[in-house]
């Protein structure tokens, strides 16, 4: 089983929703409940994943290869399912781990969502400046919409909405860069601490993880991986600790480039917005005001 981007359009589940289902499960898994049964017992509540999962069981598939096809924050549990499958990990404790990791990763992206906000509804509304202008010097008795049919008003007309177009571009790709992605930091070292959960060897546990998902072990993991071989400390706590080091890491990186897009979002307002309420607002003003002056001698 590899990690696989989805090609259909369907959008990635909630992380939030998949953390409170793993949840659920983990609490039926550490009660004693079989996995098999406790997939039932989550479907007949309602859950659209736990029945896929019942599906492909009784079809004879597995409960990994259903949550993997599910996309998104699923395919990780189906990887971590795999790995906790294979190594026999036990599985209550692993999806209790991944639950909480799940939640921080959410959280990060819903404190830099809630970051961009701001500047995303400023630049938005900046863009459209050059539009009022035009309304307002129509507003004001000036007839610009006239004097853009001129030669002079068509070429402010075409000049000024190409900046406007990449000023509507520009700004999506400053606000792109600065999104959160959906990865878990440190699912490597959480997926290789469930593996070694199940009382595998180290090279054991990373041959067993590479297999089942293709995720290979970052520097900072095989850092960790070597100070366990040489302190004798249980590797297992110390990559758990590392991951949840990684996401507080990537929680504040995320928070400090939402911060800063609100100065990088001025770029596009002086390279392309001011020009274009130029030559969409004033322009077409003072060439109403030179159509309809006439000239004295």
């Amino acid at each position: 089983m590899r990690l696989r981007r989805r090609t259909d359009a369907a959008p990635p589940p909630d992380a939030a929703a998949v953390a409170t289902v793993v949840q659920r499960l983990a609490v039926l898994l550490q009660a004693g409940i079989a996995p098999t049964a406790a997939w039932r017992h989550l479907a007949d509540a309602g859950d659209d994943t736990a029945a896929a999962v019942c599906e492909r069981l009784d079809a004879g598939g597995t409960a990994a290869s259903a949550l993997t096809d599910r996309g998104g924050a699923w395919q990780q549990i189906g990887v971590a399912w795999q790995v906790a499958s294979v190594v026999g990990a036990p599985l209550a404790v692993s999806l209790r781990g991944l639950a909480e990791a799940l939640r921080d990763a959410h959280q990060a992206r819903d404190d830099v969502r809630t970051a961009l906000a701001e500047p995303q509804t400023t630049a938005r509304l900046i863009a459209w400046l050059p539009l009022v202008a035009l309304g307002l010097g129509a507003a004001l008795g000036f007839d610009p919409f006239s004097a853009l049919a001129t030669p002079a008003g068509a070429v402010c007309l075409i000049a000024g909405g190409l900046l406007m177009l990449a000023t509507h571009r520009w700004t999506r790709a400053l606000v792109a860069r600065a999104q959160p992605g959906q990865e878990i930091p440190g699912l490597d070292a959480e997926v290789i601490a469930i593996a070694l959960s199940g009382g595998v060897s180290i090279p054991r546990a990373l041959d067993v993880v590479s297999t089942a998902s293709g995720i290979e072990p970052t520097a900072g993991t095989t850092s960790v991986l070597a100070l366990s071989r040489s302190a004798g400390a249980p590797a297992v706590e110390l990559l758990r600790a590392d991951a949840a080091a990684r996401r507080q890491a990537a929680r504040t990186e995320g928070r400090l480039r939402a911060a800063s897009l609100s100065g990088r979002l001025l770029l596009p307002l002086g390279v392309c917005t001011l020009p274009a309420f130029l030559l969409l607002g004033v322009g077409p003003m003072l060439l109403s005001v030179l159509t309809t002056t006439p000239l004295t001698l």
